[in-house]
């Protein structure tokens, strides 16, 4: 197992044959679609990485992704802190058709060449064990910006703009 950084790129059928197992961080900074939905990019992600063999002699990338982001609350507009736990279990493909018929308990990682960009595969699992809504359990919602004291008085000083009515039902009715 290698502790650390986590590399950049990866050749992952090498990986494989050697059963190889990554654990480190990934900062949050370095994958910007995910930083896209965040308040800030600041922090990491705790990552461990496994390349193996399975018994169908696949290519597999199992691991885990977990932190905390900071998000904004859908209710009161304010950072929230939310934790993220992506789980993943990937089979090596070279083309869609060899994705078909990969056993159910795989998703297809479609590769083009030997290498590839460890990051943006933790980024698109991240993603997608983000909260569609993020709020806080107990935030309270602010229903009146400004000084309530203000607001009272303007409320008291706007002319009702129905008066005008009770005054033309007022002169129906005296006729």
């Amino acid at each position: 197992m290698s502790y650390g950084p986590l590399p950049k790129k990866v050749e992952p059928r090498k990986l494989a044959e050697r059963d190889v197992v990554f654990a480190g961080q990934a900062p949050i900074s370095g994958m910007p679609r995910l930083a896209s939905n965040l308040v800030t990019d600041n922090g990491s992600i705790d990552v461990e990485i496994r390349f193996a063999k399975d018994e169908q002699n696949l290519c597999t990338l199992t691991g885990s992704a977990h932190g905390s982001v900071s998000m904004t609350c859908q209710r009161c507009l304010e950072p929230v802190s939310v934790e993220v736990d992506a789980r993943f279990n990937l089979a090596v493909t070279l083309s869609d058709e060899q994705a078909k018929h990969l056993p159910r308990n795989y998703d297809p990682l479609i590769i083009e060449t030997d290498e590839i960009e460890l990051l943006p595969i933790i980024e698109d699992e991240l993603m997608l064990s983000l909260p569609l809504v993020p709020y806080h359990d107990d935030c309270s919602i602010q229903t009146s910006f400004g000084d309530a004291e203000t607001a009272r008085t303007q409320e008291a000083t706007k002319p009702n703009p129905f008066s005008v009515l009770a005054q033309l039902k007022e002169k129906a009715d005296k006729s």
